[in-house]
């Protein structure tokens, strides 16, 4: 090969590269679920994509399913969106109240939601509560635990599940 034809192919996979960068951070991203925490609607080992760039033009809206970023380490979670900024978010026997209000959870994990103290936690303006809908003691690492989550943390909203073949679609 010539000098040309080298530097034709580094563009080439230089552009190509960024590109992919730009593809992965703004447009739409994969995940690996790891663990429990979203079953029944997701289990261990299935892949989903998840659009990034909504959330440069809108808030993500309450029922989506969202990665977010761990606040205590280098992980990224998939987790339910509860509650958005301003709300006050109770739990009271074993059931979800956003703003006084039960809400619906067809897609939970159990009949209840358990937590070792009931709480109420009022977001703040940047706030976002998240919990898995896997609701039994000790499946979910989510709001409940660490506290609401920033925008800054909400990754991705997971619209499609494209692997186990046989539960491929949309969410």
């Amino acid at each position: 090969m010539d000098r040309e034809s080298i530097k034709s192919w580094l563009i080439t996979i230089a552009v190509a590269f960024v590109l992919a960068l730009f593809i992965r951070n703004f447009i739409f991203n994969t995940s690996n679920v790891k663990g429990p925490s979203m079953e029944a609607t997701l289990h261990q080992n299935d892949h989903v994509i998840s659009l990034v760039f909504p959330l440069f033009f809108r808030d993500p809206e309450p029922g989506q399913i969202v990665i977010i970023q761990s606040p205590f380490e280098n992980k990224r979670y998939v987790k339910r969106l509860i509650g958005l900024p301003g709300d006050t978010i109770q739990i009271l026997n074993g059931r979800v109240y956003v703003n006084e209000k039960e809400i619906d959870e067809p897609y939970i994990q159990g009949k209840e939601t358990l937590v070792e103290n009931e709480n109420t936690w009022t977001l703040g303006p940047d706030d976002y509560f998240v919990m898995g809908d896997n609701r039994l003691p000790g499946e979910s690492m989510d709001s409940r635990a660490f506290g609401p989550v920033g925008k800054k943390a909400i990754k991705g909203i997971v619209v499609f599940r494209y692997f186990p073949f046989n539960k491929v679609g949309k969410l």
